[in-house]
């Protein structure tokens, strides 16, 4: 089976997490290269509520074939309840 290339958009609170997440990713072999993007502003509605928050934004090379590991992998090192994942 031929494994595509994959760009995968994930938010992170902080520089802190960021880093993080995106050394374990690429230690782990589940990405080739992440670069992170901060001066992000979102804007969105959690609870019924209109939210403005400062992130970071993480931009993962990846493959077909071990997305559905790194999208595991992502949940479980995220402090968000439900990251954002795209």
């Amino acid at each position: 089976m031929e494994s595509q290339a994959l760009v995968v958009y994930c938010t992170c609170p902080d520089r802190v997490v960021a880093e993080r997440i995106a050394e374990a990713v690429v230690d782990e072999r589940l990405a080739a290269c992440v670069n992170l993007i901060p001066g992000l502003t979102s804007i969105y509605r959690w609870e019924d509520q209109m939210q403005h928050d400062v992130e970071l934004l993480l931009i993962i090379k990846t493959r077909s074939v071990v997305y559905p590991q790194l999208e595991a992998r992502l949940r479980e090192l995220h402090p968000y309840q439900v990251p954002e994942i795209i």
